[in-house]
């Protein structure tokens, strides 16, 4: 299979834009009790029930938004009409859209920020129903015994929302494409990501459970391969960039055979920087894979050219070279007390 059609038949979806239309509310009732032996009953007209509301829950054991891809209309149910003996309708029936913890809902025509669920169970109501209208008992007074006026329903909203799925991880792995972040994911965790000698080899984010001393554990995540000029949209990178925004952690690879090691640091921190400045603001460690490539002397080398005070390791997932410290680092920078960030 060629890999464009790979990503054309891919089940990881992080963007979806939906149309919703919530329900109308229903009308209140201008009824006037009429029975037998009783005369001039008075108003008894019951509300409306509201419209049903489109409402997003968060599911843990959701990974993608693929059950929304291809339902772009949702209608929630209308509220029923109140009716007599102050009978409230009932209340329109609601949708509830199972989606991905980490999921964030905009507005599909300005794309303002509506709110994120980053809970699992959590929910938030996408669309309100309308309000049903108040029946004629309520505006009954001292002075105006036998009301015969009643609230018509408020209409449903509808529109176009966007909802995008940020992917939960404690450590977000960055690099170039054939770094060496999948090889790392599958040398640490279960996950077995597709891994091969081309770039672009990962095509949707990698999540994998790094299993830890004392049966501690945390979340990796192997994030599509950046290139230069991603923030602006150049490559497959820019459609996940998003993705790190979550990741407690960054760490980012740079192989042993670059040109330049230090220079194409700098590049991936300006991607990142670019897209979000807020992600400067992460704690980081560099690492140089693929170091069994390398004799010491090349290392040393390699070690001279990184400025005083940048944190790197030189590992390799093959020979297994420095990963047990890699994961001891790792914790170290997640296990930070709040005080220290």
């Amino acid at each position: 299979m060629s890999r464009n059609r790979k990503v054309q038949s891919s089940n990881f979806v992080d963007y979806v834009k939906i149309h919703c239309r919530s329900g109308h509310g229903g009308a209140g009732s201008a009824h006037l009790r009429r029975e037998k032996f009783v005369a001039k009953g008075g108003p008894d007209g019951g509300d409306g029930g509201r419209g049903g509301h489109v409402i997003l829950r968060a599911n843990t054991q959701l990974w993608t938004l693929i059950n929304l891809k291809y339902r772009k209309h949702v209608m929630a149910g209308d509220g029923k009409n109140g009716g007599k003996q102050n009978a409230t309708g009932a209340s329109g029936k609601d949708v509830v859209l199972e989606i991905p913890v980490g999921t964030v809902a905009r507005d599909g025509e300005t794309g303002e920020f509506l709110f994120e669920i980053t809970e699992d169970g959590a929910e938030k109501t996408l669309v309100p129903g309308g309000r049903g209208g108040l029946g004629n008992s309520q505006f009954k007074t001292a002075t105006n015994q036998t009301p015969r006026e009643a609230q018509p329903g408020e209409p449903g909203r509808e529109g176009w929302y966007i909802l995008e799925l940020k992917v939960l991880a404690d450590v977000g792995l960055v690099g170039f494409p054939n770094a060496g972040k999948s090889t790392l994911l599958s040398a640490v965790t279960a996950a077995k990501p597709e891994i091969a000698d081309y770039a672009f080899t990962t095509m949707e984010p990698n999540l994998g459970i790094v299993p830890y001393r004392d049966h501690r554990s945390f979340i990796m995540a192997d994030i599509p391969g950046i290139i230069e000029g991603a923030s602006e949209g150049r490559g497959i990178g820019y459609q996940f960039l998003r993705h790190i925004e979550r990741n407690s952690g960054l760490l980012f690879m740079i192989p042993a055979d670059s040109d330049d090691h230090f220079k194409e640091f700098q590049v991936l921190q300006s991607e990142l920087e670019k897209y979000n400045p807020e992600l400067m603001h992460k704690d980081f460690l560099v690492v140089i894979s693929k170091a069994d490539m390398l004799d010491q002397e090349l290392m040393d080398e390699i070690a001279d050219s990184m400025p005083d005070g940048l944190p790197h390791l030189f590992i390799s997932s093959v020979s297994g070279l420095n990963v047990q410290t890699l994961k001891d680092k790792l914790w170290q920078l997640l296990d930070k007390p709040a005080d220290e960030f």
